[in-house]
């Protein structure tokens, strides 16, 4: 019996929501942890920078989820692969002494083994990614694809909050409760790991199994030689498309005023003030930047897609390439004033994120 007609409300919210979460954890949970831990900014933003490269080179790798395995299977040994990892992460975590993270020279080597899991959670996520968007689109009617992209959209972005908000909240409620770091970030990783867990186990009953999700090469004695020719196949058809080296400049370079501040945004919400920060507790900054960063963030995307479905994107897509530049400037105000006031630098992380939400619509629609 093909299970297609599971009705999409019972697994399109959870997948979506679960695509989110290593994301979230891996790009921005990592950065604050090693920053509290107290690892140099430079040494943190080297490794954590190099974090993002499977998302940015999942491409090169994406024709084999077509050409092995369904996308169903992809879904499943990815998200029990991360269930495990994120248990080793929970494990793995180091415990310096308060005097070395104090003096802000934590050494990036007590890391080791926590860098190594989250780079392999990092190529597990991005793989994740490639096949859930690839079962979205054969597991849904034209209709049901249409009407479920709200959803999709707005669960991915609750991952957002859980992710840089909830997480962070947690964090820094039990580092204020028992002063102790490292715990705090042991037992928000123990959150993580157990939720996402749980979700996993669900996915492997509640995921339909569509009739046209099939491998493109379905012989179990295929060749490694014959898989390989294919995926040359694949890879060079995308190369053939037209205008494509311009897309891939545009899209690297689209993005680079976020991608200069996204990395030490974190550091500096959390430094102390006598070193050029805000002096943010752990907790503030997932009320702060994890919640109504990531609402205004949200609201601006909304925003762009209308504006963008109504002008047209040639006509817009200068004033959403504005969106993205300008509103950092709100960061260089944060960094020469140092407000105490919340509301004031949560009106400014807010400003920031909606330009961002507003200008990222234009890739979207590329």
């Amino acid at each position: 019996m093909n299970s297609i007609r599971k009705s999409p409300w019972g697994w399109v919210p959870t997948l979506y929501f679960v695509e989110g979460i290593p994301y979230f954890i891996v790009n921005n949970i990592s950065v604050l942890m090693f920053t509290k831990m107290g690892v140099p900014n430079g040494e943190m933003a080297l490794f954590t920078s190099l974090l993002y490269l499977p998302w940015t080179i999942k491409p090169f790798w994406s024709p084999f989820i077509d050409i092995i395995k369904t996308k169903r299977w992809w879904i499943i040994a990815m998200q029990l692969i991360m269930s495990a990892l994120f248990i080793l992460l929970t494990l793995s975590i180091p415990y310096p002494d308060a005097a070395t993270i104090a003096s802000g020279n934590t050494p990036i080597s007590f890391f080791t083994l926590t860098l190594v899991l989250f780079i392999i959670t990092a190529f597990a996520s991005a793989t994740h990614d490639i096949a859930a968007d690839g079962f979205y689109m054969l597991s849904l009617t034209h209709s049901e694809q249409a009407g479920f992209v709200g959803i999709r959209s707005t669960f991915y972005r609750l991952a957002s909050i859980f992710g840089q908000g909830v997480l962070v909240a947690i964090a820094g409620t039990i580092e204020l409760k028992y002063n102790n770091i490292p715990l705090s970030w042991t037992v928000t990783l123990a959150v993580s790991s157990v939720i996402f867990t749980i979700i996993t186990l669900y996915h492997i009953y509640i995921l339909p199994k569509p009739a046209s999700d099939k491998s493109v090469l379905t012989n179990s004695s295929t060749k490694a030689k014959e898989i390989f020719i294919e995926f040359g196949r694949t890879f060079s058809t995308y190369f053939t498309k037209p205008c494509v080296w311009l897309a891939i400049v545009f899209m690297l370079l689209y993005r680079l005023p976020e991608a200069f501040l996204l990395k030490m945004c974190m550091p500096f919400l959390v430094a102390n003030k006598g070193v050029g920060g805000l002096g943010l507790s752990t907790a503030e900054v997932g009320i702060v930047y994890g919640t109504i960063g990531v609402i205004a963030l949200t609201i601006g995307g909304i925003l762009g897609g209308v504006f963008a479905s109504r002008v047209g994107l040639k006509r817009s897509i200068w004033w959403m390439a504005g969106c993205m530049t300008l509103p950092c400037l709100t960061f260089i105000y944060l960094a020469v004033y140092q407000p105490d006031n919340i509301v004031t630098i949560s009106s400014a992380i807010a400003i920031e994120q909606f330009g961002y939400g507003f200008g990222f619509t234009a890739i979207c629609y590329i």
